[in-house]
């Protein structure tokens, strides 16, 4: 069920003089099964992006189409269009309410009107999908630590077995080791199921080491939409609008100037290894 932006513009505050043009004629196709990377500094149009994506604001012009409909006729059914196009929000809290954990994933498949024994399937197999111990399921969201919340917070969108999963910063202010759980279980979930997954992330090592195509914004509009090598190639066109490449196209840069004829198309960290271990002739 692909999903289709069609030359879409968002202006916040249009009728005021302090109107924001936050989206201006983003033109995007989400195919079935990519794994996507959204990113772009403070201010250039993600988070507004990803608001869109699942009707939650609708473009002043333009149009979004959803397995071929447009998701803003009037007897659209945005519910359905919710269970499909799942957002988790880059704050947990914004989306945990019940008394405990196994309630709180529950709370989506159930207003699905589905039985319970179904709704506390779904509930059960989305928190073994995220990782979360059976000794949790009965705690209030609220005393689990920040990993632990964002797990659940994805757990309720994954109860609902969307079509597309959109996280928006899901790892922000974890550290390293539960930043790399969360996104190998989110890559995991995506070569298990073939679900279409959309990743915000600030983080370029991120999105080079997991994603296969990435969406460049910058003041609204699309800058670039290429696979993560081609994109990283504009490292200084990124820097220009306040972003950088992950930390490995600079080092090869750095071995480039010095002599060394390496390939500047590595982003991660095994490819560089595999590709200085070729120029200097021993793989």
């Amino acid at each position: 069920m692909p999903l289709i932006l069609d030359h879409v513009d968002y202006v916040y505050g249009g009728d005021t003089e302090l109107a924001v043009h936050a989206l201006k004629d983003v033109s995007l196709l989400i195919p079935d099964g990519q794994f996507i990377g959204l990113i772009g500094h403070t201010g250039s149009g993600k988070s507004t992006l990803v608001q869109h994506l699942n009707g939650l604001i609708k473009p002043t012009g333009g149009s979004i189409y959803f397995n071929g409909e447009d998701i803003h006729d009037a007897d659209y059914d945005k519910k359905k269009l919710r269970s499909k196009v799942g957002l988790v929000f880059q704050y947990p809290e914004h989306q945990l309410f019940e008394i405990d954990v196994f309630s709180d994933v529950c709370f989506g498949p159930k207003n699905l009107g589905l039985p319970r024994q179904e709704v506390e399937l779904r509930a059960y197999a989305a928190l073994k999908q995220v990782g979360l111990e059976d000794e949790f399921f009965y705690q209030s969201p609220f005393d689990l630590s920040g990993g632990q919340k964002r797990r659940v917070a994805i757990a309720g969108v994954l109860a609902m077995k969307p079509d597309i999963l959109i996280l928006d910063e899901p790892t922000a202010g974890l550290d390293p080791k539960g930043r790399d759980e969360i996104l190998d279980q989110i890559a995991g979930l995506h070569e298990e199921t073939g679900i279409t997954v959309i990743l915000v992330s600030h983080s370029m090592e991120d999105v080079a080491k997991y994603v296969q195509r990435i969406i460049v914004m910058n003041r609204g509009s699309v800058l670039y939409d290429d696979t993560p090598k081609a994109v990283f190639r504009h490292y200084k066109e990124l820097e220009q609008v306040g972003l950088a490449a992950p930390q490995v196209t600079y080092i090869m840069q750095a071995l480039r100037e010095k002599g060394m004829p390496v390939n500047m198309d590595a982003t991660t960290i095994p490819e560089a290894r595999d590709e200085i271990l070729r120029a200097l002739g021993r793989a």
